[in-house]
C-alpha cells in the first residue's frame, strides 16, 4: 500500500538513495522480446514475471526506489499500435501493482514505488525524446500528460504509485506542459528528469538551469534532475541543478555506452567500477538520489548502493 506521508510531503523521504537501473535491458536478459514499438510495455501485456524478476534483481542489488515498466504506457503509444485507451490505462496500473507485489516481498526493506512516466517524444517512436522537436500544438503536450495523470490520480490501493517520474524529457517547453497538465491534480507528486546534449543544456537546447527555475515554482515537484544522459556530462549538470534551485537532485545516466543509429547497436564499454566511483563523486558533489538508465543492470547498482553506504554512514 501507498504510504500518504511521502505524496504529501514537500520532500523527498529520508533515506531513499538508490534509484534502480535499465529496465529493457534486463528484460531482455530474461528472455523478452522488447522490439515492438511498446517496449517493455509489450513485457506488460505477455510476460508479467520477467517484469517481477526484474524489480526482485535491483532490490537484492540495493535498490531501495523502483521505477515501474510503464515507460511507453500511453495512450497515444497504444492507439498507434491498436489497443484501446482503456487498455493503456490498465497497463499503466498494472505496472504499479507488479512493482508492489515485489517490494511487499522484502518486508525487512523501505522500497519506494514510482511510476515511470515517458515523455511526448517516446509515443512517438523515432527518438524525438533526444532533441524534442515534435512539431505538436502546446495543448497537445499538456493533454498527453494530463491523460496518464487522472488515472494514477484516481487509483486506489496496490495500484497507487507512491511518486511519479516524468523522464527523459527533452524541453523546457515539455516541462511548461507538464507543470500545466500537473496543476490539475494537486495530491499527485514526483521528479522531473531531462535528457540533455552536453554538461549544461536539455536535449531541445535550453541551460538545465532555466528548467529547474522552472520547476523549483511548483510545491507537487520534489526533485529534478536528468537520465539518459552520458555519465561523463552528470558532475557539471549536478552543479548547474544546484545553484539554479533548491530542489533535490537526481541523476540515472545511461552506462556509458553509445547508442550507433545507423547500425542500430550499442558501442564502447559500460565499465560497472568506474560507474560506482563516479556515483560516489555524483553523492559527494550534491546528487540526493542516483540509478542508471539504458544499459545499466544489478551490477551497476550494486555498485551505486556501495557508493551511497560510502557517502550516508549515518543512515540520513
Amino acid at each position: 500500500m501507498p504510504d500518504s506521508s511521502l505524496i504529501s510531503s514537500p520532500h523527498l523521504p529520508a533515506g531513499i538513495h538508490v534509484i534502480d537501473g535499465g529496465m529493457a535491458t534486463e528484460l531482455e536478459k530474461h528472455g523478452a522480446s522488447i522490439d515492438g514499438p511498446l517496449w517493455s510495455a509489450h513485457v506488460l501485456e505477455d510476460a508479467p514475471e520477467k517484469i517481477l524478476a526484474v524489480h526482485r534483481s535491483y532490490i537484492e542489488a540495493g535498490a531501495d526506489c523502483i521505477l515501474t515498466a510503464s515507460y511507453q504506457a500511453s495512450r497515444k503509444s497504444y492507439l498507434e499500435y491498436g489497443y484501446t485507451a482503456a487498455r493503456a490505462d490498465q497497463a499503466l496500473l498494472k505496472s504499479v501493482a507488479l512493482a508492489r507485489q515485489a517490494a511487499a516481498e522484502y518486508t525487512d526493506r523501505r522500497i519506494l514505488v514510482v511510476s515511470s512516466l515517458g515523455p511526448y517524444g517516446a509515443a512517438l517512436h523515432n527518438g524525438a525524446e533526444y532533441h524534442g522537436n515534435y512539431n505538436c500544438p502546446h495543448a497537445e503536450l499538456v493533454a498527453f500528460h494530463r491523460e496518464r495523470l487522472e488515472v494514477l490520480a484516481s487509483a486506489t490501493g496496490d495500484q497507487a504509485p507512491d511518486l511519479l517520474a516524468f523522464e527523459t524529457l527533452p524541453s523546457l517547453d515539455e516541462a511548461r506542459a507538464l507543470t500545466e497538465a500537473l496543476r490539475d491534480f494537486p495530491t499527485l507528486r514526483g521528479w522531473v528528469t531531462f535528457t540533455c546534449r552536453d554538461g549544461h543544456h536539455v536535449a531541445h537546447g535550453e541551460p538545465i538551469s532555466d528548467c529547474a527555475q522552472l520547476l523549483a515554482a511548483l510545491p507537487q515537484i520534489l526533485a529534478v534532475g536528468l537520465n539518459c544522459t552520458a555519465p561523463s556530462l552528470v558532475a557539471s549538470l549536478i552543479a548547474d541543478l544546484k545553484s539554479a534551485s533548491s530542489l533535490p537532485v537526481i541523476v540515472y545516466p545511461n552506462s556509458g555506452e553509445n547508442w550507433d543509429g545507423e547500425h542500430r547497436c550499442w558501442t564502447g564499454i559500460a565499465d560497472v567500477t568506474s560507474f560506482g566511483q563516479a556515483a560516489e563523486l555524483w553523492f559527494n558533489s550534491g546528487a540526493a538520489l542516483v540509478g542508471g538508465c539504458c544499459r545499466t543492470g544489478p551490477e551497476h547498482i550494486r555498485a551505486v548502493a556501495q557508493a551511497a553506504s560510502h557517502c550516508f554512514a549515518s543512515g540520513e
